[in-house]
C-alpha cells in the first residue's frame, strides 16, 4: 500500500486494516453496529459463497474497497457456510458500546473459527466427531494428535508414516496442522485431500510443547496419563495447543485429560479396507453403509461413539465379551431396554453441553437440559446396578448422578427458562430477595398506572385521560383538545398533537426512573447469579464427561441389541483358534438394500491352517462374490 492511500484511508478502514493484518489468512467479519461487514479480497469470497451482495463503498478521497455485509443475529445462519467452504473466520466485535464513546468504538477479534476448531452448534456435525490434529514429522517416524474442542476428547499416538495414516483416516480429522518445514513431506506422503494449515516451526520444538502441556494440565510430568514416553505424540499434542492459543481460545478446562491411543488394542483398517468394505461412505449413490445398518443410537453422543467402534474394532477377548454380555441382556430385558433408552432420549448431547460451560458458551436453557439430564442418570445407574451383571454392575458403578450441582440448578433456575439471560424470568423466585421485590416493581407497574388514571379521571374531572408511553417520551398523560382547560398547572406540556396534547408530571417521571432502574438491576442481578451456577457447574466437568461417555457406551450397546432383534443376528463364539466356522452367514449391508419379496442366501464359510487356508471364488458378475 503506498504512503498516499494509507492517508486518505478512513479511520474505520485503518481500524479493520489494522485488525485485518493480524489475521491476513482468515476472514474477518466486522462488526459495524448491526451488521458484520466484509472488506476488500474477504468481501469478494464471502460474496460468492454466501451468495450476498457486493457492493463499493468510498475509502478516503480518491479510493473505494469491496464491501459485503449481512445481519449480525444471521451470524448462524453464515457462518458455517464460511467455515464448510474451508475458510478460516476470525469474528471481531465492538469492545465497548458506540453510546458511550465519541472516537472510533473499539473493536477485536474474539474469536477465530476454522474446520478444525469450532464450538458453535450450526457448524458441528452432531453425529460426527469434530477433530483438530497435529502431525510431527521425524524422518520416518511421526506423531499425532487429535482434539475435539466441542468434547474435550484430546488423544495422541506415534509410530510409522503407515500407522499414522491409519489413524487419520479412522478420525477424520476436518483440519490438520503441520510444521511449515516439513509440508512437502506431508504432502508427499498423505497427499492434499485433508485441508491444512500450517505452523511455525518453533511450535513443534519438543521443549516448548511439553511446557505447554504440563502449563496446561497443570502438572509437573506427563506420566499420570500414559503418555510420558510418546516424545513425537507430545510434540504434536503440545502444538495443538500453541494452536488454540493463537485462534484465541483460551477457556478450556474441559480437556482434562490427553489419552493415549493403544495401538495393540485395534484391528487397525488402513483407507482402501474402509473404503472397500464401504463402512462409512458407499462408491454408489443412495447405498447404505455398514454405518447405516449399525447406528441406531438415541444420542449424538452415541453415534459418534459408535462410528469410532467401527472404524477401530477391539482384538482383545475380555472387552469384547463385555460387550457382547451387555448387549445380551439387553435383549432378554425389554422392558429395561426401553426404560434405559427413554431416559438417553432426555440426557442428549451432555458431553458437547459441558464443553459449553468451560468455555463460557452455555446459555440458560441449556444450563436446564444438563440438570434434567443428570436427574436421568438415576434410573440409568439403577437398572445397570440391579441387573447383576458383573460387566453393567460395573457400568453402573461409573456413573455420578452430582447430586448437589443438579439440586443447585433445580433449585435456582425457573424450569424452562429462555435461551438468553436478557429474556428474564431465568432465576427461579425466593432465591433473591432483591430480585423478588424489583421484579414486584416491574410486573405491578400496569396495576399502578391504572391506579394513577383512575386518579387522575375523578381529580381532574377529564373522563377521556389516558397514561401511557413511547419510546420517546417515556410515560405520559395525553388529554384530548376538548378538555385541555381542565389540565392541572404543575403538569408539563410535552408534545401537542392535531387533536390532542401530551403531558408529564413529577409522579410519572419517579415511577418511569423506577421502573427502568428496575429492569436494568433485573438483568443484573439474574447475569450475576446465573454466571454463579455456571462457574459452580464447571466443578464438576471432569465427571460430567465420564457419565456422558458411559452413556454414549450404553447407547451403542443398545443399538446393537436392536437390530440384533430386528434382523435376528446371533452372538458369535469368539476365541483364539486359527478356525473361521461361519454358519447361514449373512452380509449386513447387502441383506437390507433386497426388495421385499427376494430374501437372502445365506452361507457357511470354513477356513483353518489344515484342512481349508483359502477359498478361490468365482462367478459372473450379481453372483453373490460380494455377498460371501
Amino acid at each position: 500500500m503506498s504512503e498516499k492511500q494509507k492517508i486518505v484511508e478512513t479511520p474505520l478502514m485503518k481500524q479493520f486494516n489494522r485488525i485485518k493484518s493480524q489475521h491476513p489468512d482468515a476472514i474477518l467479519l466486522f462488526r459495524v453496529g448491526d451488521f458484520y461487514e466484509t472488506f476488500g479480497e474477504d468481501a469478494i469470497k464471502s460474496a460468492e459463497i454466501l451468495g450476498i451482495t457486493l457492493t463499493r463503498r468510498a475509502n478516503g478521497k480518491a479510493s473505494f474497497v469491496e464491501l459485503a455485509g449481512f445481519p449480525y443475529h444471521a451470524i448462524d445462519t453464515y457462518l458455517p457456510k464460511l467455515v464448510r467452504a474451508g475458510q478460516r473466520v476470525a469474528i471481531c466485535e465492538q469492545l465497548e458500546d458506540p453510546k458511550l464513546t465519541k472516537k472510533i468504538v473499539k473493536r477485536g477479534v474474539t474469536e477465530l473459527v476454522t474446520p478444525g476448531v469450532s464450538l458453535n452448534d450450526n457448524v458441528l456435525e452432531h453425529k460426527e466427531n469434530n477433530f483438530l490434529a497435529s502431525v510431527h514429522i521425524d524422518h520416518k517416524i511421526a506423531g499425532v494428535a487429535f482434539l475435539d474442542i466441542s468434547t474435550g476428547e484430546f488423544l495422541t499416538s506415534e509410530g510409522s508414516l503407515e500407522y499414522i495414516d491409519q489413524l487419520i483416516t479412522n478420525f477424520q480429522p476436518k483440519e490438520i496442522l503441520i510444521e511449515k518445514a516439513i509440508q512437502n513431506q506431508f504432502f508427499e506422503f498423505f497427499g492434499d485431500k485433508y485441508y491444512t494449515f500450517k505452523l511455525d516451526d518453533w511450535m513443534y520444538d519438543a521443549d516448548t510443547s511439553y511446557e505447554r502441556l504440563l502449563k496446561h494440565f497443570g502438572t509437573s510430568s506427563m506420566k499420570g496419563f500414559g503418555v510420558q514416553d510418546l516424545r513425537y505424540g507430545l510434540i504434536a499434542a503440545g502444538s495443538i495447543l500453541q494452536y488454540l492459543d493463537l485462534t484465541q481460545h483460551t477457556r478450556v478446562q474441559h480437556i482434562s485429560e490427553l489419552s493415549r491411543i493403544e495401538a495393540d488394542r485395534y484391528v487397525w483398517l488402513d483407507k482402501f479396507t474402509i473404503r472397500n468394505l464401504e463402512l462409512f461412505h458407499s462408491l454408489n449413490q443412495g447405498a447404505k453403509t455398514l454405518i447405516d445398518i449399525l447406528d441406531h443410537t438415541i444420542s449424538p453422543m452415541g453415534s459418534r461413539m459408535i462410528k469410532r467402534w467401527v472404524a477401530m474394532p477391539l482384538k482383545n477377548l475380555k472387552p469384547i465379551e463385555e460387550r457382547q454380555d451387555i448387549v445380551e441382556f439387553f435383549i432378554k430385558t425389554p422392558e429395561e431396554k426401553e426404560e434405559i433408552e427413554e431416559h438417553i432420549r432426555h440426557i442428549g448431547d451432555m458431553e458437547r453441553l459441558i464443553s459449553k460451560v468451560a468455555v463460557g458458551r452455555i446459555n440458560p436453557r441449556e444450563m436446564a437440559h444438563i440438570k434434567n439430564a443428570l436427574f436421568a442418570l438415576d434410573p440409568i445407574q439403577n437398572i445397570c446396578k440391579s441387573s447383576k451383571l458383573p460387566s453393567l454392575v460395573k457400568t453402573g458403578k461409573g456413573i455420578d448422578p452430582c447430586k448437589k450441582i443438579r439440586q443447585k440448578i433445580d433449585k435456582n433456575m425457573n424450569p424452562d427458562p429462555p435461551t438468553q439471560v436478557i429474556k428474564g424470568m431465568v432465576i427461579a423466585e425466593g432465591v433473591s430477595k432483591e430480585l423478588d421485590e424489583l421484579r414486584k416493581i416491574l410486573f405491578s407497574g400496569k396495576d399502578y398506572l391504572v391506579e394513577m388514571q383512575q386518579r387522575e379521571i375523578k381529580r381532574t374531572g377529564i373522563p377521556s385521560l389516558k397514561v401511557a408511553f413511547n419510546n420517546v417520551f417515556g410515560y405520559y398523560i395525553e388529554v384530548r383538545n376538548t378538555h385541555k382547560d381542565k389540565v392541572p398547572e404543575e403538569w408539563i406540556r410535552k408534545q401537542t398533537l392535531v387533536s390532542a396534547e401530551r403531558y408529564i408530571t413529577e409522579e410519572l417521571k419517579e415511577y418511569e426512573n423506577k421502573i427502568l432502574g428496575a429492569e436494568e438491576k433485573i438483568l443484573s442481578l439474574e447475569t450475576s447469579l446465573f454466571n454463579e451456577l455456571v462457574s459452580s457447574l464447571a466443578d464438576y466437568i471432569p465427571a460430567i464427561q465420564v457419565n456422558s461417555s458411559i452413556v454414549a457406551r450404553l447407547d451403542c450397546l443398545l443399538s446393537f441389541a436392536t437390530i440384533a432383534t430386528e434382523n435376528k443376528y446371533s452372538r458369535p463364539v469368539l476365541d483364539r483358534s486359527e478356525i473361521i466356522d461361519l454358519k447361514q452367514g449373512r452380509h449386513p449391508v447387502i441383506e437390507q438394500q433386497l426388495p421385499l419379496d427376494e430374501s437372502y442366501v445365506p452361507n457357511n464359510v470354513y477356513l483353518d491352517n489344515k484342512k481349508q487356508q483359502i477359498i478361490i471364488l468365482t462367478g459372473p458378475n450379481m453372483s453373490g462374490k460380494s455377498a460371501l
